[in-house]
Parts: structure tokens; C-alpha cells; sequence
């Protein structure tokens, strides 16, 4: 979560709505050093294709779907 001032949060209005709809970054905006305002992204339906951001740097070094072997499994679940 971002946090800035009512000063910073006027300045840039517009980089934080963008940050807010492309990035679903929240902002919380503060007066005095006391939060009064947060900045969120409404519930707008996203293209289910899009890679999450967030999940940019992770790698899968296996396939997740290949079976487990019987000895993978859990003993009470064999």
C-alpha cells in the first residue's frame, strides 16, 4: 500500500488513479501523518488472461498437473 500526503495525493492525482486501475495498488492518503482517505480499485471485472503483476518473477520448475507416484502420497490417503 502507498501512503502520501493530501499535498502529494493532489500533485499526482492521476499517476495514483493509475497506479489504483492498472496495478490495484491502494493509496492511502494522509493529513497531518494521520490517514483520512484510501484510494481503491473498484470491483471491475479483468481479463482473466492477464498475468497478476504480482506472480511476474515465479517460476514452476515442474509440471503441477503430473500425477503423484504412490510413495508422493500421504500414507493414510494410499
Amino acid at each position: 500500500m502507498i501512503q502520501v500526503n493530501t499535498h502529494e495525493a493532489k500533485e499526482k492525482l492521476s499517476y495514483f488513479l493509475s497506479k489504483v486501475e492498472k496495478d490495484r495498488e491502494k493509496i492511502k492518503i494522509c493529513r497531518n501523518g494521520k490517514p483520512v482517505a484510501l484510494l481503491v480499485p473498484l470491483d471491475a471485472p479483468r481479463d482473466p488472461l492477464k498475468q497478476n503483476p504480482k506472480l511476474m518473477g515465479v517460476k514452476i520448475h515442474e509440471d503441477p498437473t503430473a500425477p503423484l507416484d504412490e510413495e508422493d502420497w500421504p500414507v493414510d490417503l494410499r
